[in-house]
């Protein structure tokens, strides 16, 4: 084994570096995981863009999927894991000593949060490894891990990130039950994972949609993993799309579009009265196009937030991709090493890649 972890560091915008760190040695709480892949979303190239400010040179990173290679006996203890097994590897940290992360909601823990995640953590924090863009990620104790089985690919389980986003939005947060009609706005992955969340909870009817020639490949995807009806919005309105299939509107609305202001007013239209619209995919903006607040009003609506996922979403997700019930193998995926990750990044923030599932292989 290498007495050096090789990592891509984001120094501002459009800027990264590779750089290498000693391993660090490990106590009898934490651990150490050599890197098989890191999944990308929205997060990394809006980091990497600089639309989303970080705190110091940082290496990025937050859906990593690895080897133990290191652990210490309280470490296996805490994480019920032991060297050698494959884990994911939460984004979030947890106290687990606090009063948020006792009643569960370790997403807002007083002594982590939102400022000390994986794959925003600054390199100056020791010991620097916080992120999957390495080939080696250290596991704090405060860290949260998901066994991987023998049977899943770790490639194919960096989709755990995605998958446990579309189970907790779709179906957790809003309450999705059978028989429930649901749409969901934006064909990227974690709307497609909507699809299989709502599908797998029982919903009676899925519509996808998107928004021109880019996202036709992606809906026709969304009907892959089960979408009844897809729409794209450039050119057909889903709220009547919507009635000529079902005779009614929607029970669940989850907006995962990033960017995309028009879709929070597409999101009260399509909402029944007394339904839920969960808006989970980050604008970066004030205000919503075409939005009538009156609907909100006279039809009920009940307007949630969603921020990141859970430990039990990933578990979830985790047994669907093993399960083999979707065709998650089957996705546009696209594969690449550290000394790619540049030009693929600054492809994603330009929105010039239309792969689904976009990954980083640090020994590639």
């Amino acid at each position: 084994m290498s007495e050096k972890a090789k990592a891509l560091i984001l120094q501002g915008p459009n800027h990264l570096t590779l750089e290498e760190f000693p391993l660090p040695e490990i106590s009898d709480d934490d651990a150490l995981i050599q890197v098989y892949a890191c999944g990308l979303c929205g997060t990394d190239h809006e980091q990497f863009s600089g639309a989303l400010p970080i705190g110091g040179p940082t290496i990025p990173g937050h859906e990593t999927v690895g080897r133990i290679i290191k652990i210490g006996d309280a470490a296996k203890e805490r994480f019920k894991v032991d060297l050698n097994d494959i884990v994911a590897v939460e984004v979030f940290q947890s106290c687990r000593n606090c009063i948020n992360c006792n009643s569960g909601d370790y997403r807002h823990c007083v002594n982590h949060g939102l400022f000390d995640m994986y794959g925003f953590i600054p390199i100056n924090k020791p010991p620097s490894l916080w992120g999957g863009y390495s080939t080696h990620l250290y596991i704090s104790k405060d860290a949260m891990l998901i066994k991987i089985p023998d049977s899943l690919d770790p490639r194919l389980a960096t989709l755990f990130n995605p998958l446990g986003a579309g189970i907790r939005w779709a179906v957790e947060v809003p309450n999705t039950k059978a028989g429930d009609v649901v749409s969901i706005l934006g064909p990227g992955i974690r709307g497609i994972s909507g699809v299989v969340a709502a599908k797998n909870s029982g919903a009676e009817f899925v519509m996808v949609t998107g928004f021109g020639p880019r996202d036709k490949g992606r809906l026709e995807f969304a009907k892959q993993f089960g979408a009844d009806l897809v729409v794209d919005t450039q050119i057909q309105d889903p709220v009547k799309e919507l009635k000529s299939k079902t005779g009614r509107l929607s029970d669940v609305v989850v907006d995962v579009t990033a960017k995309s202001t028009a879709a929070f007013g597409q999101a009260v239209n399509l909402c029944s009265e007394g339904g839920t619209v969960v808006i989970a995919g980050t604008k970066g903006a004030y205000g919503a196009e075409n939005l009538s607040i009156d609907s909100i009003i006279y039809k009920e609506i009940k307007i949630l937030g969603a921020l990141g996922v859970d430990i039990n979403s990933y578990s979830k997700a985790i047994e669907i991709l093993n399960s083999n019930q979707f065709p998650f193998k089957e996705l546009s995926r696209l594969e690449i090493g550290l000394d790619e990750a540049q030009n693929l990044l600054s492809e994603l923030s330009c929105g010039r890649q239309d792969a689904l599932h976009c990954l980083i292989n640090p020994f590639k």
